[in-house]
């Protein structure tokens, strides 16, 4: 677990570049797949599909957990998990999720995703082998530049073939 020095390091260390998104974060999404659809093709013809998968994985990762880090700096560090759920919008604009909220708590996040056009999408851009790469596996590390104490426990997405995403995020109070 961060301690407090390195959790203000790492929220000070990104606040110059922090800088709200300027497009629907479907858009974005949208974009860095038609860039990283010919870096992964190029990487399975020359190191095969595992070694491909494992490079998007690891970019799409650290790319995650910098944005929740540039988030968390917008919010001067003061996260939780009412702030957390603030941004939500900026994931569904231009419907891009259908969502049913379960519960809300001051520790607790809990909605079902009825309808991801993030999937469709990167179904329609034959992406649908690494869509889970490129957005799925995002929902739990940007937590991690997030807050460490902001957790994602989910057991299915739509990406994978489920009829929903159970997103059930808990966020652990500070010990007093």
């Amino acid at each position: 677990m961060a301690s407090a020095k390195d959790t203000t390091a790492k929220h000070t260390a990104v606040t110059d570049t922090a800088a709200p998104p300027l497009m629907p974060m479907i858009e974005r999404r949208r974009i860095e797949a038609e860039i990283l659809k010919h870096v992964y093709e190029t990487l399975k013809e020359s190191h095969g599909v595992a070694m491909a998968q494992k490079a998007v994985a690891d970019a799409v990762r650290r790319s995650s957990i910098e944005q929740g880090a540039r988030f968390a700096a917008m919010q001067n560090g003061e996260t939780s998990i009412e702030g957390f759920a603030a941004l939500q919008p900026l994931w569904t604009m231009e419907n891009a999720l259908e969502i049913d909220v379960i519960e809300k708590t001051e520790t607790t996040f809990a909605f079902n995703v009825t309808r991801c056009r993030y999937a469709e999408m990167y179904r329609q851009m034959g992406l649908g082998e690494i869509g889970h790469l490129l957005s799925c596996q995002r929902d739990g590390t940007f937590c991690e530049g997030y807050d460490d104490k902001l957790k994602l426990a989910r057991s299915q997405t739509i990406m994978q073939g489920a009829s929903h995403c159970d997103f059930r995020y808990t966020y652990e109070k500070a010990e007093s």
